[in-house]
């Protein structure tokens, strides 16, 4: 015999409240998918982390190259899809590309995930 919500003890249907609000438009969900598969790679979470970490907040490419031990091209690469994503800019001075993270992307990635209880009593 099937079990429907009418069937079931009341204590077991008033457990939880049905959901409601911060649901996410498709577009959005979409936009916050990309921030995080720009963030599901290990290299490029170290590559935000170094820029975020820089004495004046943008790091050249040059500089972001020997720390994660990669080439360049394949640094560059990474950083595409992070500026693709909207969680860099870049900026072209000369031959070298600078980056600067965009904290607005980070703390809406972050919001979005705040249980409502949690970001009331922020």
């Amino acid at each position: 015999m099937a079990t429907t919500p009418a069937s079931l003890p009341l204590a077991f249907g008033a457990c939880c409240s049905p959901l409601t609000g911060g649901e996410l438009s498709e577009e959005d969900a979409a936009a916050l998918a990309r921030v995080f598969k720009a963030l599901g790679d290990p290299t490029r979470v170290r590559l935000v982390s170094l820029i975020a970490a820089s004495p004046d907040g943008e790091a050249c490419i040059c500089d972001l190259i020997a720390p994660v031990g990669l080439a360049q091209p394949t640094v560059s690469h990474h950083m595409k899809l992070l500026a693709d994503a909207g969680l860099v800019t870049r900026t072209q001075r000369g031959k070298w590309a600078y980056f600067r993270i965009v904290p607005e992307a980070l703390s809406a990635a972050a919001r979005a995930l705040t249980p409502v209880e949690a970001a009331a009593q922020a």
